[in-house]
């Protein structure tokens, strides 16, 4: 272990060194060394390389902004506090995600951000107050040349991002409604659509998504995804019904009805994730249900929806 120490501080000392190429090569070892070895990041992080590889974020050359956010992606998994405590961090990754030319650089920065965000609450309000940070994330699910890669790096930060409550409303404010709802209609790669939908599910949830939703046509993305002629995964599904369920909580009294509505018209879709989903998916579902029937305000089509599924008031309480 001493010996990985020595080796770490001598090649952080190199960062600082007025030869460039000392630099680089010092750089890639240090990429290459987190990479491969766990034990080392902590080491690495602990010889003071965070502020090094953070200043390096703002070189004019793609590959050492390559090397250095692929570095500081490795180290935020062992060493989140390290890189949330190093001034101008999420300023210099901000840089990166907007002003590389390297999509790697991008697709670590994003990474990285969602590394931090996942594992530390308390980074969320910090990283979501950053409404740079939040607009580059969007402009990249919003770009049809995006890889793919970028895209799904974006949407797992944002996810993290929009994990804090507060923070949504800023997201909704900064057009992610209209672009989540554009990724989800335009792109046919299944995971970039479940990452999608897991997003907008979580945005749903403040008072401010509901006339976003409206806009951009959002319940009826939902309800397609919950129409027995799509080909949607469990997953996305589940999302659409959580994003149903935040949508009927958060919501004024036209979004309720309106989830009400279109929740009748794709009940047994609901039903089936209700009986086969994730057990979150099952008590998301089984909830949706409740409101749905329950909100019902017709008694006759409430006599129907009950009989239709062998008594509703059974299956709510054998699900729970």
């Amino acid at each position: 272990m001493e010996d990985k120490r020595r080796t770490a501080r001598n090649l952080v000392a190199k960062l600082s060194s007025v030869s460039e190429r000392t630099r680089n090569e010092a750089l890639a070892e240090l990429r290459l060394i987190s990479r491969q070895d766990p034990e080392s990041r902590p080491l690495i992080a602990d010889a003071g390389a965070v502020p090094y590889l953070s200043e390096t974020l703002y070189s004019s050359s793609p590959a050492i902004q390559e090397n250095a956010a692929a570095t500081l992606l490795n180290l935020s998994i062992t060493s989140r506090d390290s890189l949330m405590s190093t001034r101008g961090l999420l300023d210099a990754l901000s840089h990166a995600l907007s002003n590389s030319a390297s999509q790697g650089a991008v697709q670590s920065c994003a990474a990285t951000l969602h590394s931090i965000l996942i594992a530390d609450e308390s980074s969320r309000p910090i990283i979501g107050s950053k409404r740079d940070i939040l607009y580059t994330l969007l402009s990249i699910i919003g770009d049809e040349h995006a890889p793919a890669r970028s895209i799904k790096d974006a949407l797992k930060a944002l996810f993290g991002i929009a994990l804090y409550q507060l923070n949504r409303a800023s997201l909704v404010g900064l057009g992610a409604v209209p672009a989540l709802v554009s990724l989800i209609v335009r792109d046919a790669r299944k995971g970039i659509v479940e990452d999608a939908t897991a997003v907008l599910a979580q945005i749903a949830g403040c008072e401010e998504s509901e006339e976003a939703m409206r806009k951009a046509g959002g319940l009826e993305v939902l309800g397609d995804l919950l129409d027995e002629k799509t080909a949607a995964s469990t997953r996305m599904r589940e999302n659409a019904v959580g994003a149903l369920l935040n949508l009927a909580r958060c919501g004024g009294e036209r979004g309720r009805k309106e989830v009400r509505e279109m929740g009748v018209k794709v009940m047994d879709v609901i039903r089936e994730v209700g009986e086969n989903g994730s057990p979150k998916g099952k008590a998301k579902a089984v909830e949706l249900l409740k409101f749905v029937v329950d909100g019902n305000e017709n008694e006759n089509e409430v006599r129907e929806l009950r009989l239709k599924f062998n008594s509703m008031d059974d299956f709510i309480d054998h699900s729970i």
